[in-house]
């Protein structure tokens, strides 16, 4: 099949590189001539150092490359989801499979990624979900992975799974699409206040605490807003909090790091030299959540410390002094 990928980071190359292993026919889109020539000049991402970029795989600028598609991957970031699929609009042939696996929630409408490619391609083409605890420096590596391929219409998912399962890229269906995207956006957040934790020198009774009660978060305002529990303490959910929150791999954990250390949090994001989604998904998180009406305590001191100053320190002891609560009654798993 021929397959276009939207976004030659880190990501994306490595899902069009496993794409390629499988037979498919594949062109790595990327937004800047710069970014390109470095790839077609070096046959290597330096986001993915010691993985080859096989002549095979076919690299360019222009966006006309989804014309004749039977699938295209969006691996952009988040905030330039909405700009990528008004071009697929115009150019993508009706019917094409589009697969979201950017993580986030769209600035101002609240919007998870699939629904905002949906609003722009108004039903010209499928759009489905992937994610998981799938590392893009691991996959690049031909590390042995699962993930999730979510669309209400499994037929559809059935044929995603198919393109891109192989003997290391273990690939399940599901037909959850909202608790697979939320679990993509959220666990950003808690891997970031992991991170701030292992900073400050906090053990692994606190990191434990963090996730544990994050994932409860996450399945509270994934359920409110349609998501099925049993999708929180699968592979989107309880898989990727774990190889986010505990890996170096992990941009989130490692700007959490640096603001745990004591760095401004606008030095810290620059330091890590690409984009921290947890950073954006804790302000879209927090508005997502307002609307909903659910309570994220934890979602809420990241904000806090992101946007409005916070020491992390003064946020830790707040959080650890709530009123009490039955874990019963606050739980969603």
């Amino acid at each position: 099949m021929k397959i276009t990928v939207l976004g030659s980071g880190a990501w994306g190359t490595a899902l069009a590189l496993l794409l390629l292993e499988n037979g498919s026919d594949v062109t790595l889109w990327s937004y800047t001539e710069e970014e390109s020539r470095v790839l077609r000049e070096t046959r290597e991402n330096p986001m993915l150092k010691g993985v080859p970029l096989p002549e095979g795989l076919k690299l360019t600028t222009d966006m006309a490359a989804v014309k004749g598609c039977g699938l295209v991957v969006v691996a952009t970031p988040s905030f330039a989801v909405r700009n990528t699929a008004k071009q697929l609009k115009e150019l993508a042939d009706p019917g094409t499979i589009l697969v979201s696996v950017s993580k986030g929630i769209e600035k101002d409408t609240s919007l998870r990624l699939s629904q905002v490619i949906e609003e722009e391609v108004a039903g010209k083409c499928p759009v489905v979900v992937l994610s998981g605890p799938s590392h893009a420096e691991e996959v690049g590596r031909k590390i042995p992975t699962g993930v999730v391929v979510a669309s209400e219409d499994l037929a559809v998912a059935e044929q995603v799974q198919d393109l891109f399962m192989n003997q290391r890229f273990r690939v399940y269906t599901s037909d959850d699409k909202i608790g697979t995207e939320i679990c993509a956006a959220l666990k950003n957040i808690i891997a970031l206040c992991a991170g701030c934790c292992d900073g400050m020198g906090c053990g692994d009774n606190t990191k434990a605490l963090l996730m544990t009660r994050g994932l409860a978060e996450m399945a509270r305002l994934g359920v409110a807003l349609g998501g099925r529990k049993d999708t929180f303490t699968g592979l989107a959910g309880v898989g990727d909090l774990i190889v986010t929150c505990c890996s170096m791999h992990s941009r989130n954990r490692r700007c959490g790091i640096l603001i745990g250390q004591g760095k401004p949090v606008d030095e810290a994001v620059k330091e890590i030299g690409a984009v921290v989604e947890g950073y954006y998904a804790a302000a879209n998180a927090r508005a997502l959540a307002q609307k909903a009406g659910v309570e994220m305590p934890i979602a809420q001191a990241a904000y806090e410390v992101l946007y409005e100053g916070r020491d992390v320190h003064t946020v830790i002891t707040n959080l650890m002094q709530r009123a009490k609560r039955s874990e019963r009654d606050e739980s969603y798993l």
